[in-house]
């Protein structure tokens, strides 16, 4: 019961992190290239103060329950789970030493002006996006792929029983 709550908690959180910095990608940051500099600097400025915390809370509650359910399982679950921890833990890192540096500027140059290679720091701010929003959504589908292969059923399981 332990581990099918675990891998529910896992799915759960890693599928809102995959789904959070999804959405940014595909919707987000088109938009932030969309509109006026300043406006996005605002945006982007703002947004960042919501996001750390639960962007933040998702990513440790998907490490922690991914790497805690590779902890009680063994074989191919294990590899799965573990892997998918790890790549939680990548999306972390990459939005620690990637995004989070960028979006210090960002908020400077929101109170102030942006320099002259703005343009070339916003593409390496998407460029560290796109790697985390891939490793949340791989990590998503191994524990998706755990899910589905822990509750179906093996084709035995549907016929009769003969009689011994």
């Amino acid at each position: 019961m332990r581990t099918r709550l675990l891998q529910g908690l896992s799915l759960f959180s890693t599928g809102l992190l995959a789904g959070t910095f999804g959405y940014g990608a595909a919707n987000l940051v088109p938009t932030f290239n969309a509109v006026p500099l300043e406006m996005r600097l605002d945006f982007h400025a703002e947004l960042m103060k919501m996001n750390g915390i639960t962007v933040q809370g998702a990513m440790a509650v998907s490490a922690l329950s991914s790497l805690a359910l590779a902890a009680l399982t063994r074989g191919r679950p294990r590899i799965l789970a573990t892997a998918a921890g790890f790549l939680t833990v990548a999306s972390f890192l990459i939005t620690r030493f990637g995004n989070v540096p960028i979006n210090g500027l960002i908020k400077q140059w929101a109170a102030t002006a942006a320099p002259a290679d703005h343009a070339g720091i916003l593409r390496r701010w998407e460029l560290f996006n796109d790697a985390r929003t891939l490793a949340a959504a791989v990590a998503f589908a191994l524990l998706t792929i755990l899910a589905l292969r822990e509750t179906t059923p093996s084709p035995t399981a549907d016929k009769p029983q003969e009689p011994a």
